[in-house]
């Protein structure tokens, strides 16, 4: 019998991991990682969150051991989120100065000067109702909402926040913030928008982390409907014009489509957000042994790093800095 041999022979590219390697078009690095971190008011305290296994809310005596295992995986940059004893109806906690996620920049910066700290800026981890901002007849509003907004990010800047990241989903947040920032003497402080945020069912864990589940109706006013795509480069654009310096596409996973399609767009570094209910998933598969842990994470990292991110917040930052140090 005469076969055919003048097809294409793709796997000679795939022949030896050595040849694998070479040829990779996409590489996971340790320094692509934003580790994010929940931290408590109070003392003693490491919690697990119990729809998260191995996230944990800790409180700022012990911080400093918890960002210590971070430093020394090699991870470059963590993002904080504060849970406050006390809540009010216009998130107070937020702003002022000796706020959790303040007292928490100011001891890690202390210690590792070198780290570069997110600061998320928001109000729902500190509203009694849990919204994003002030509440006027059962609604957001937008405008109000936005001097509170711009207060946080200049005490955050304050307590020595290398980067603020605002995701609240108030139209016109990004320029409210640049212009307070930079009145305060803050112009070199980059803002890491959270450009495309959906009203997600995937953050459901976050909330039992954050404590801040709305304690009537949901986001969708402010946040983004998942069925919509070019919106989404509205949203983007909207937030390029306004002065952001990093592009964030929340969650990632899900929406690795819109992913491609802001870095096909925009020139800026665009940071995927591996989100909550993203990592309890896998967690569950593994736990029950219905997956290789390791090996379908990498894999779902990379393919955020094909889509086009850049960087990638992630509750598997430790992990994958672990597994990344194994495989180098």
């Amino acid at each position: 019998m005469e076969y055919v041999t003048d097809f294409k022979r793709h796997r000679r590219l795939r022949s030896s991991k050595a040849m694998r390697d070479m040829v990779r078009e996409n590489h996971l690095r340790v320094d692509d990682f934003i580790y994010p971190m929940f931290v408590v008011e109070g003392s003693n305290m490491k919690k697990e969150v119990p729809s998260m296994p191995g996230v944990f809310q800790v409180s700022l005596d012990l911080l400093s051991n918890e960002v210590k295992e971070v430093y020394e995986l090699g991870i470059k940059s963590v993002i904080l989120f504060g849970v406050p004893n006390e809540k009010d109806e216009v998130g107070t906690g937020a702003y002022i100065e000796t706020g959790i996620v303040q007292e928490a920049t100011r001891l890690i910066k202390r210690e590792y000067p070198e780290l570069l700290i997110v600061a998320d800026t928001c109000l729902c981890e500190y509203t009694s109702h849990g919204h994003c901002g002030v509440i006027h007849n059962h609604d957001v509003d937008n405008d109000e909402s936005l001097e509170l907004l711009a207060k946080t990010a200049v005490s955050q800047a304050k307590a020595g926040a290398d980067i603020i990241a605002p995701s609240n989903m108030m139209d016109g947040f990004v320029k409210v913030i640049r212009q307070a920032l930079d009145e305060a003497g803050f112009t070199n402080i980059p803002i890491m928008s959270y450009a495309v945020k959906y009203a997600s069912a995937f953050y459901g864990p976050f909330r039992d982390a954050a404590d801040s589940t709305p304690q009537f109706g949901d986001r969708r006013s402010y946040q983004m409907d998942p069925a919509n795509r070019l919106e989404a480069l509205r949203e983007a654009e909207s937030d390029v014009e306004e002065g952001a310096d990093f592009l964030i596409v929340k969650p990632t996973l899900s929406y690795l489509d819109i992913v491609r399609d802001v870095r096909n767009n925009f020139n800026l570094p665009v940071v995927g957000y591996n989100v909550s209910g993203e990592y309890s998933m896998v967690k569950a598969a593994a736990q029950n042994g219905w997956i290789n842990e390791k090996e379908l994470v990498l894999e779902m990292l990379t393919s955020m790093k094909r889509a086009g991110a850049d960087l990638i917040i992630t509750y598997f930052a430790k992990d994958a800095a672990a597994w990344l140090k194994e495989t180098n």
